[in-house]
Order: structure tokens, then C-alpha cells, then sequence
């Protein structure tokens, strides 16, 4: 029997489709298939809203007094690293060698997954014998791991 060829417009010699098997029909329909299936699995791990862990406020509240308080002991930041309870800092007069005088926590308020906190600081600068008060915005994270930053937007 002679099989006929016709060249396809990609210039690929293919079967009549009166002359077919079937049997490159029945392998695209496994890939296809297989295709449609790999895209459901992948799309169903984005189906829905994953929601983060809510703060724990006394644990956000007690991490920013150690901080302040670290820093208040002329404390690098870094080294609360290594306490007990890990806390990563930053603070922008800490990091610039600002010694805090005093602090005061003036309020806080917890949204979703940080707790933000007001505080009224007493600074002194390297050399100066000036204090200088200001007021400070702290955002406080306790998941996956304790944070506390100095919020640069808010004073």
C-alpha cells in the first residue's frame, strides 16, 4: 500500500487524514489532557487568601521596651540578635550613634500583623550637651520573627 503525503504549511511531510491511525490523535489528546491537569494542580495552591499571624501585642509591647532599653544602655543593635528571644532592630538616630536618653510610650494601636507604637524619646547626639525630645513611630512584628523600626513616615 502507498501512503499519500501532503506537506504541510509549515513545510512538515503529514499523513492524509483519511490515511490515519489514530494513534498521533490519541497521543496529543494525552498531552493535551495532561497539560489541562498539570494547570488545575497549579492553580489550586493560589485559589485562596492566605491571612499572616496576628501580632501577639504583650510579646511586640515587652520587645520594644527591651530594645529602647538596650539602646537607653549604650547597646549596638545588633547584639539583640542574640538574646533569648531574637529581635532584629533599626532606628535611624540608634544606627547614626544617637544616644537615647530617656523614653516614653505615648500609645499603640495593633493592625493585623504589627503593632504600631508612639513613643516620646530624649536623645543626645555624639559631643553635643543638648538633649533633644522627639517623638517616635514604631512598627513592632512578632511572626515570623520579632521586629522593631523605626516607621520613617510617621512621627
Amino acid at each position: 500500500m502507498i501512503e499519500t503525503m501532503k506537506i504541510s504549511v509549515l513545510g512538515w511531510a503529514v499523513r492524509s487524514w483519511n490515511d490515519r491511525d489514530g494513534s498521533l490523535c490519541g497521543s496529543l489528546w494525552v498531552i493535551v489532557a495532561s497539560l489541562f491537569v498539570l494547570a488545575v494542580a497549579l492553580l489550586e495552591g493560589c485559589s485562596g487568601p492566605s491571612r499572616a499571624n496576628p501580632v501577639d501585642s504583650s510579646l511586640a509591647r515587652e520587645s520594644l521596651k527591651t530594645a529602647l532599653d538596650h539602646w537607653k544602655k549604650g547597646e549596638d543593635p545588633k547584639s539583640l540578635a542574640s538574646s533569648s528571644t531574637p529581635i532584629v532592630a533599626r532606628d535611624f538616630d540608634w544606627d547614626s550613634g544617637a544616644k537615647l536618653l530617656d523614653y516614653q510610650i505615648l500609645g499603640e494601636n495593633a493592625e493585623d500583623t504589627n503593632l504600631r507604637v508612639q513613643a516620646k524619646i530624649t536623645l543626645s547626639q555624639d559631643g553635643k550637651k543638648k538633649s533633644v525630645e522627639k517623638k517616635a513611630s514604631y512598627v513592632v512584628g512578632t511572626s515570623p520573627s520579632v521586629t522593631v523600626f523605626r516607621d520613617v513616615m510617621r512621627h
